[in-house]
């Protein structure tokens, strides 16, 4: 799951139609950030983007397919991201409107979430 450090450079611009991407390295890929939530993953020097059911129905009519995570020990599973369709790869424009869409998911699953308490 290993990404190189300019394919991390080429994400954060490609994606930049959202305003300032940036890249934090986790498990040997990496996370992009936009407005504060992680919108996309990059693992192998792909791009994923964050999916619900729409996005996911939409990426998939496009030829794409999930990111699968293979731990060493227990079964692969999906974590809820999708590969940038191919005709968005090399065109910044068509990448921008999938990962608009992929922000939009990331803010309204942000949004979801119940704010902790603090412990007393």
């Amino acid at each position: 799951m290993a990404v190189s450090d300019d394919f991390l450079e080429f994400a954060c611009e490609h994606l930049a139609a959202l305003g300032p991407v940036s890249a934090r390295r986790m498990f040997g890929g990496a996370g992009l950030y936009a407005q504060g939530v992680m919108f996309a993953l990059v693992a192998d020097d792909q791009i994923y983007l964050k999916v619900d059911d729409a996005l996911s129905a939409a990426l998939a009519a496009e030829g794409s397919g999930p990111f699968i995570f293979r731990p060493k020990d227990g079964p692969p599973g999906e974590m809820g991201y999708w590969r940038l369709p191919e005709a968005a790869v090399d065109d910044s424009e068509e990448a921008g409107r999938w990962a608009r869409r992929a922000l939009d998911v990331a803010l309204r699953a942000q949004a979801g979430k119940k704010k902790r308490k603090p412990k007393a």
